[in-house]
């Protein structure tokens, strides 16, 4: 291929993605009930496509184990974020990874914040996309990451008794 041909590419790129390819890219602002920002977490297909990960490193929360889930409402009204929804569950499966009908697409593993109020998310979550049908995080409606007071046990259905709603991120495209 000549260079000439070369300079072709980015245009192609461009051009693809503005006849709704699904988005490369995706984030979740989180915030606290009071508005202050606590981290942003970034959502990318993995190189299969097979899942998405999903990275983030929150800060200012209570030390200890928090749950981390997708709720299937993409609004964090404060102060509960009960706007958000239940969790995010194309596949009408109960809650939790260790109940023998879940889980929910959108129950993830818990995550630890250190005495210093630092956390650090880094998630492969297979049944999940970017792109169109009911496994998309960009459905109607959206989706949102809500952060909870404890931990998720796993296996309560709906919630996993997980506590209070502490912190939301309406989960949007990147741009």
């Amino acid at each position: 291929m000549s260079r000439r041909h070369l300079l072709w590419i980015p245009a192609l790129i461009a051009a693809a993605s503005a006849f709704g390819q699904a988005p490369t890219r995706a984030t979740a602002t989180i915030r606290n009930a009071a508005g202050v920002e606590l981290g942003t977490a970034t959502i990318i297909p993995t190189i299969r496509g097979t899942a998405l990960q999903i990275n983030a490193t929150i800060s200012k929360l209570p030390p200890g184990v928090h749950a981390f889930h997708i709720h299937a409402v993409g609004k964090c009204d404060a102060p509960d974020f009960t706007s958000a929804g239940g969790h995010f569950n194309p596949t009408s499966k109960q809650h939790g990874q260790q109940n023998p009908n879940g889980a929910h697409a959108g129950d993830l593993p818990n995550f630890e914040v250190l005495a210093d109020g630092v956390g650090n998310i880094s998630y492969a979550v297979p049944g999940l996309s970017l792109g169109d049908g009911a496994d998309s995080l960009f459905h109607a409606g959206g989706t949102a990451i809500v952060i909870h007071a404890n931990a998720d046990d796993y296996k309560t259905d709906p919630t996993g008794n997980a506590g209070p709603r502490i912190a939301c991120g309406v989960i949007e495209k990147a741009k």
